[in-house]
């Protein structure tokens, strides 16, 4: 089966606009293919303004969302396969939604495919509860 995020990527984005809200991305920019301009990640992650007003030729499909965006008055062509999208939301109101980190290539030696014995030692437990979103400005 495909993976549900580029379907509710999509929803949500539409979803965003359409309440006159400005969409942000929170982008894993430490994923294999991200193409996001140098020196504006912090921590690995970069937030960008995805609203129609501050991107051209946006297209998103099941595979990745790119557009073109300026970054300190330069355009980019940023490029973002859909496992690397963290979050879609709202700036206005925090309202969107959050995934879970998909790995880079499963089954890699870096990252092991996970067993069905459970949490290894090394393994904290995963958080429980509904995660929150907050807008850092």
């Amino acid at each position: 089966m495909n993976s549900s995020r580029p379907y509710l990527v999509r929803a949500l984005y539409e979803w965003i606009v359409d309440n006159d809200c400005t969409p942000h991305l929170l982008v894993n920019a430490e994923y294999p293919g991200v193409q996001v301009p140098p020196g504006f990640a912090s921590d690995g992650q970069i937030v960008l303004n995805a609203s129609p007003s501050a991107v051209r030729h946006l297209h998103m499909d099941n595979q990745a969302v790119s557009f073109e965006g300026r970054f300190g008055g330069v355009a980019h062509s940023l490029y973002i396969p859909a496992a690397a999208i963290l979050a879609i939301y709202a700036r206005e109101n925090g309202q969107g939604m959050v995934f879970d980190m998909e790995p880079s290539v499963a089954g890699s030696p870096e990252e092991p495919e996970p067993d069905d014995d459970g949490p290894s030692g090394d393994e904290p437990p995963r958080p429980s509860g509904r995660p929150s979103l907050k807008v850092v400005k």
